[in-house]
Parts: C-alpha cells; sequence; structure tokens
C-alpha cells in the first residue's frame, strides 16, 4: 500500500486494509456481544441468544479491488458506534491482506480459486494458506448459525460491462434463500445475475456448497485506488446492506428486477497455446453469434453453442487448468 496515501486515508478505511479489528472489537465486545478474531483478517461478531441470520462478509479476496473495502469500513464504523443495531450474527473476511499491503491482485496465484480440494500445483502457495485460514474460519462460523445464511463476497471489476454492477449465483443454492437474495441484489442496485452450476473453486460457491448459505460475488462496479474510489457507485449496494445488518426491511422504492443469465459454458485453459478470438479489454456481457470462435487451445475450438451467448471474465493470462472466460445466456 503506499505509505503516502496510507497516511491519507479515514482511520476506518485504513484500519481495515490492514485488517486491524481492534476499534470495532472493542466496541461491539463491551456491548455484550461474543467478540472473536480467528484468524488474521477475520472478525465474529455474535448477538446475545440465537435464532438471528449469520451473514459473512468478505472483502479484498483480490488486493487491488478496494472499493468494497472503503464501503464496508464505513458501515462497521457507523456500526460500532450503536452496536445495538447489528441484528444478525456477522463474520467480516479480509481475504487477501499481502496483497493490499502490497497493492497488487495476489500474491503468488488468485485466492478465488483456492476453494476446492484439488489445487495441484498451486497447493503450496500463499493463497492456498490463506484459502485454508478462511475455509477453517468459515466452518466454524456456520457450524451453529440458524437456517438464514448470507455470504456476500464483494468485488469490483476489472474491465467495462454492458452491465456495470453483476453478481454470480451459485444455483444450487434453495429457491427460497435464491429468491430472496436475487431480490436483495436488485434492491442493491445489480444489474444482472448469472447463475452458475458449476464452482470455479470461488468463495462464494464453497459457502453455498458446503455451508448452505445464500452466497453470491458481488460486483459492484470499476476497480479503483484505495482511499480514491468513487463511493457513489456503490451507494445503492451499501444502503441495502446497511438494512440487511440491521435487520431492516426494503426500502419501499420499488427496484428493478435483475436481469437473469446462465453459464452456458466455462472456458478453461489447457496449455500455454491458448488464445482468444477477442482482446481481454473486451466487455463483459459482450455478445456472440452461435458458431463465433470464442478461443482455440491447440486441437481444442471454443465456440458458441446458442443462438447468442455473452461472454464475462475473458481473460487468457489465467494459470493452466483455470477458467478463461464464462460464456453465459439470458433467461430472464
Amino acid at each position: 500500500m503506499n505509505e503516502t496515501l496510507q497516511d491519507g486515508l479515514p482511520p476506518p478505511v485504513r484500519a481495515l486494509a490492514e485488517a486491524d479489528f481492534s476499534a470495532v472489537a472493542q466496541a461491539f465486545g463491551g456491548a455484550g456481544f461474543s467478540v472473536a478474531e480467528p484468524a488474521d483478517g477475520i472478525l465474529t461478531i455474535r448477538r446475545p441468544g440465537s435464532g438471528q441470520p449469520a451473514v459473512l462478509l468478505s472483502v479484498g479476496v483480490h488486493g487491488d479491488e478496494t472499493g468494497p473495502i472503503e464501503l464496508t469500513a464505513y458501515l462497521l464504523d457507523a456500526l460500532a458506534r450503536e452496536p445495538a443495531a447489528l441484528a444478525v450474527d456477522l463474520m467480516v473476511c479480509v481475504g487477501s491482506i499481502g496483497a493490499i499491503r502490497a497493492g497488487k491482485r495476489f500474491i503468488d496465484a488468485d485466492l478465488n480459486r483456492m476453494f476446492r480440494a484439488e489445487r495441484g500445483s498451486l497447493a503450496g502457495t500463499a493463497e492456498a494458506a490463506r484459502a485454508d485460514e478462511m475455509i477453517a474460519a468459515t466452518a466454524a462460523f456456520f457450524a451453529d448459525a440458524g437456517a438464514e445464511r448470507w455470504h456476500l463476497d464483494l468485488h469490483t471489476a476489472i474491465r467495462a460491462s454492458h452491465y456495470p454492477t453483476f453478481a454470480i449465483v451459485p444455483e444450487l443454492i434453495g429457491e427460497t434463500a435464491r429468491e430472496r437474495l436475487i431480490g436483495w441484489l436488485g434492491e442493491a442496485g445489480i444489474g444482472a445475475v448469472i447463475l452458475n452450476r458449476e464452482t470455479a473453486g470461488t468463495y462464494s460457491y464453497h459457502t453455498a456448497e458446503h455451508h448452505g448459505a445464500a452466497g453470491s460475488t458481488v460486483e459492484l462496479g470499476r476497480i479503483g485506488t484505495l482511499g480514491r474510489n468513487d463511493l457513489a457507485q456503490f451507494a445503492a449496494a451499501s444502503a441495502a446492506l446497511d438494512r440487511l445488518l440491521r435487520g431492516q426491511p426494503p426500502a419501499q422504492a420499488p427496484f428493478p428486477v435483475p436481469h437473469l443469465f446462465r453459464v452456458a459454458q466455462n472456458i478453461i485453459k489447457l496449455s500455454d497455446r491458448f488464445t482468444m478470438a477477442f482482446g481481454k479489454e473486451t466487455q463483459n456481457f459482450t455478445p456472440l453469434r452461435q458458431g463465433d470462435e470464442i478461443a482455440r487451445d491447440g486441437d481444442t475450438v471454443y465456440t458458441v453453442q446458442h443462438d447468442e451467448e455473452f461472454v464475462v471474465f475473458p481473460n487468457p493470462d489465467v494459470r493452466i487448468g483455470l477458467r478463461a472466460g464464462m460464456m453465459v445466456v439470458r433467461i430472464g
């Protein structure tokens, strides 16, 4: 993290970026909550009693996606000033602490591909060890949780998008919880939701699959520099998240329902010969027509199978064996 910029950060933002929960923990602990830090950069706050929703909020899984850190820092600071307003059991996880400090996306490899049993050549990376810490803390947090479980993994996108805000939702989430989650995403200003049947090793898919959480990877806008993010782009998400944590009903104004997509195919990089038929700067949700070439990897050629598919997260520079992009179809 740039020292000059770090010195100029508001205290709540600087504290969260440095994974320092001391002030927040003291405020909630003093108000009678059960507070713990099971690992560096992970805080759990449990209300007295039982039966309340359990909410996991993760930020900084990619160290250069700093907007959600600022958003969350201000929400936590406001709640710490009136702890009794917190109506849920809350876990806050700052993911790639080392990468945030270094101002990088990751140290060795993408942390958001590490939540899987098989890691291959990535097993010895810093991110694999960090994922293990997060997996253990997550299991402990949800172990005694009630039926209503949330995981909102907040990100910002590297590239431009035809939908500036969108979310990935595991299709295996139960119908009632999934509808509630999609409704909340609409309230949060999310323009599109992609239903995904297969894990790519992401944190939110892990919590949905293993802990029954309504998990979602939420892309809140464009990537920015810590302390210089345009917080106006996060206003709707911040307000919706604040209401969720305080147990308040949605605002009265009607919210547009996000457009719904489903993953049609994942584009896997099989070798160093992998190339995409378009640049990695291609906007998310760029449409392609049936038969169009998507990527080529030796004798393997990926083409559009439906009348129309939209490309999301195109990135030919991922490691071999990982997803280099996904193709989605519009379903609603």
